[in-house]
C-alpha cells in the first residue's frame, strides 16, 4: 500500500465560496482538514464473519482499493484473471482500513472531525479498534446518499492512527434506491447496476467544540426583504453564546457587510435549531437569468469571545403554484426541463451536464431520485438553474420501507434546505416504493402526512406527492402542488390527442394509470399542469427517432405543441445516456450537445431562453 499522507490543506474561501471546494459539501468551515482519499486496504467478507472475527482489531487484508469508488469497481478490479465478473446479487459486506498521522491540534477549543461524504448502506466505522458513533448517534449509519460526522474523542486518539470501515448493503427493496436493481426491478432498461460503498470522499478535520453545524436552511419572503435562516448548534459547553449573522455581496468587492444581526442563545449541550430573521433593504432577487447570490457569514461566540465560522451563499426566491402556473418571485414562468441522472458521472463531468443543460435552453433539471454531489446544488444556484430533486425510492410499499424512505428525505432536506436553485422536491415517482397507493389508505396516509409536513416545515419549496400519475386527492383537494404526468409516445397525432385530454381534465387515459387516486379531483385549471417526462427519443421502449436532424425536428414539434397548451412546463428525458438507456442529447464525458442549442427552450427554434417570461 502506498503510505505516503495527504497534504494538510486548508478550506478557507477567502471570502468566495464559488473557488475550488475540494470537499463534497456546500456548507463550508474555514478550518485545516486532512483528505483522506486514496489507497486503502480492502477485503470483501463473502461469509460475513469480520463483526465476529473482529476484523477491526486486526485483520490481514489482501487487496487494495482506492477511495472513493464503489464496492462493484473494487470486487471487479480485485477479481482474479480468468474468473467470471464478480456482480453481487443479494448481500455485499466490505472492509476498508488506512492509517494516517494525527495533525497537531490547534487549541483546547478543537475537537477532530471525521465526516463521510457519503457511504453505505449501512457503514460502521472504527478508531484503532474502537466503534464510533455518529453525531446524531448511531452505531450504524444507515444511507448512502448523504454525508454524515464522527467527534473523535481524544482518549482513543494515537499519534498514529487506524480507521476501520465495514460497509454492507443488500438488494432489499425496503431501502430507498432509485433505479439501482432491486430483489423486485432487476437490472436491464430503465433499472441500473447498483453503486454503492465509498462513494464520495473523507476526511478529518478539526472543528471547534462548540459551533455551529454546516446545515443552514434559508426561506425568503421577497415582498418584505426578509430571509430566515435556520441554524443548528452543537454544544460541549453549556452557556450563553452569541450567534453572529453577517451578509455580504458576492457580485461587488465589498468589505463591509450588507447587514448584520446579532442573538444571544442559552444553550444546552447537545444540538438545537434556532430560526433567525434579518432584513435586506434593496436585496436582488435570484432566479434564472438573474442568479443574484448574497453570502453569509455565521458565527457562534462564547463568553470569553472565542468565535466558530461557517459560512454559505443564499439567494431570495419565492416560488408558488397558482392556479395554471408556476411562479417564480410572482411572475408566471413556464418550466423548461430536462430529466437528469447522473449514474456515475464524476463532479467534473457532472459540472459539464450543466453547462450543457442551460445550453439547450433548459432553466429547469429534474434530478431523478439520485443522490448527487452537494456542489452540484452551488453550481445551479451560481448557474440560475432550477432543480427538482426526489427521494431515492425504495422498491416495495411496506411500513419499513416508508420509514426508510422518511429517514432519507429528512438527511437530504438537513443538506440542500439553503439552495435557491432547489424549487420542487417528489416524495415518490410512478408509484415505485408505493405500489399500492390506489389500494392502501395507510400509503395514501403516509404520503399525505409527508406532504403536509413539507408545507409547513419546508414553505420555500413545491412539492410532488407521486409524479407522474395516481397523485392523491382527498374530498377533491389535491395533496400535490403539481398536477403531472408521463406521456410517451413517438407519433405527432398521438401526442397532439394526449396533450388535449390533459388539458381538458381527463383524469384517465392520458397516462398509463389514473392521475388521480383517491377522492374524485374536478381539474379546472386550478394546479398548474406538468407534462414531467416524455421524448426519450432513441431509446427502444420509447421508440423515435434514434439520433440527427429528424430526432431534432420530433422534438421541436413536440416542443412546440406544448406550448400551445394551458401547460405550466415540460421535461425532456432525458440528458445523457445511462446503461441501456441510449436517448440522451448530451455526451455524459465531454458536455457535447448531438441536438442544436437552445432545442428545449420554450420558443422551441433552436434559441436559448435564460431569464422569466
Amino acid at each position: 500500500m502506498n503510505s505516503t499522507q495527504p497534504n494538510f490543506g486548508f478550506s478557507a474561501t477567502n471570502g468566495d465560496l464559488r473557488t475550488t471546494n475540494p470537499l463534497p459539501r456546500a456548507v463550508l468551515r474555514s478550518n485545516n482538514y486532512l483528505l483522506l482519499d486514496g489507497e486503502w486496504r480492502f477485503a470483501l467478507d463473502p461469509g460475513d464473519v469480520g463483526l465476529r472475527d473482529a476484523w477491526y482489531v486486526s485483520h490481514q487484508y489482501e487487496h487494495v482499493a482506492n477511495w472513493p469508488g464503489s464496492v462493484e469497481e473494487h470486487m471487479e478490479q480485485t477479481r482474479e484473471p480468468g474468473q467470471p465478473s464478480s456482480r453481487w446479487q443479494d448481500k455485499v459486506v466490505a472492509w476498508y482500513e488506512r492509517e494516517f498521522s494525527l495533525p497537531e491540534r490547534g487549541d483546547d477549543h478543537s475537537l477532530f472531525q471525521l465526516t463521510f461524504g457519503a457511504c453505505g448502506y449501512e457503514t460502521q466505522v472504527w478508531l484503532n479498534g474502537h466503534l464510533l458513533r455518529t453525531i446524531e448517534g448511531e452505531d450504524i449509519h444507515y444511507g448512502e446518499y448523504t454525508s454524515f460526522s464522527f467527534e473523535l474523542r481524544d482518549e482513543y486518539l494515537r499519534p498514529n492512527n487506524r480507521i476501520t470501515v465495514r460497509i454492507a448493503d443488500t438488494m432489499d427493496a425496503e431501502t430507498p434506491r432509485g433505479k439501482q436493481e432491486s430483489h423486485v426491478y432487476k437490472r436491464g432498461g430503465i433499472w441500473y447496476q447498483t453503486h454503492t460503498g465509498a462513494v464520495r470522499s473523507v476526511w478529518l478535520e478539526m472543528v471547534e467544540r462548540n459551533r455551529l453545524r454546516t446545515r443552514v436552511g434559508v426561506e425568503s419572503v421577497i415582498e418584505d426583504r426578509l430571509v430566515r435562516f435556520n441554524m443548528t448548534t452543537r454544544i460541549h459547553d453549556p452557556g450563553v453564546y452569541t450567534v453572529r449573522l453577517q451578509v455580504f455581496s458576492t457580485n461587488e468587492p465589498a468589505p463591509q457587510p450588507l447587514a448584520v444581526s446579532e442573538f444571544e442563545l442559552r444553550l444546552e449541550a447537545g444540538q438545537r435549531q434556532q430560526r433567525m430573521v434579518m432584513e435586506l433593504p434593496g436585496a436582488k432577487l435570484w432566479g434564472p437569468g438573474m442568479p443574484n447570490l448574497y453570502r453569509l457569514v455565521a458565527q457562534l461566540i462564547d463568553s470569553e469571545g472565542y468565535t466558530a465560522q461557517i459560512e454559505t451563499h443564499f439567494g431570495m426566491r419565492k416560488v408558488e403554484s397558482r392556479g395554471r402556473h408556476v411562479y417564480l418571485n410572482n411572475e408566471p414562468t413556464y418550466l423548461d426541463g430536462i430529466l437528469y441522472q447522473p449514474g456515475t458521472a464524476t463532479y467534473e463531468e457532472m459540472r459539464l451536464h450543466m453547462h450543457a443543460m442551460l445550453e439547450l435552453g433548459c432553466n429547469l433539471v429534474r434530478v431523478h431520485i439520485a443522490g448527487v454531489d452537494p456542489r452540484i446544488y452551488n453550481l445551479a444556484d451560481e448557474l440560475g438553474l432550477l432543480l427538482w430533486v426526489e427521494v431515492p425510492s425504495p422498491h416495495s410499499s411496506t411500513p419499513r420501507s416508508r420509514e426508510n424512505h422518511r429517514a432519507e428525505l429528512l438527511r437530504m432536506l438537513a443538506l440542500i434546505q439553503s439552495h435557491p436553485s432547489v424549487v420542487i422536491w417528489s416524495l415518490y415517482n410512478e408509484d415505485w416504493g408505493c405500489q399500492d397507493i390506489a389500494t392502501n389508505p395507510e400509503t395514501r396516509r403516509y404520503i399525505t402526512d409527508m406532504y403536509h409536513y413539507m408545507q409547513i416545515e419546508h414553505p420555500q419549496f413545491l412539492v410532488v406527492d407521486n409524479d407522474g400519475w395516481q397523485h392523491i386527492s382527498q374530498e377533491g383537494r389535491l395533496k400535490s402542488d403539481l398536477l403531472t404526468a408521463h406521456l410517451y409516445t413517438p407519433d405527432l397525432p398521438r401526442w397532439q390527442e394526449l396533450l388535449d385530454r390533459l388539458v381538458e381534465g381527463e383524469m384517465v387515459g392520458t397516462a398509463a394509470f389514473p392521475l388521480v387516486v383517491g377522492d374524485p379531483f374536478f381539474y379546472r385549471r386550478q394546479k398548474p399542469l406538468i407534462v414531467s417526462e416524455w421524448g426519450g427519443f432513441g431509446f427502444a421502449d420509447y421508440g423515435g427517432p434514434q439520433a440527427g436532424e429528424e430526432r431534432t425536428e420530433r422534438i421541436r414539434q413536440f416542443k412546440q405543441e406544448l406550448r400551445r397548451r394551458d401547460i405550466a412546463g415540460d421535461v425532456y428525458t432525458q440528458a445523457t445516456n445511462i446503461e441501456d438507456e441510449r436517448n440522451g442529447v448530451i455526451d455524459p464525458h465531454t458536455g457535447a450537445l448531438s441536438v442544436p442549442a437552445g432545442l428545449l427552450s420554450s420558443k422551441g427554434d433552436g434559441e436559448q431562453v435564460t431569464g422569466n417570461r
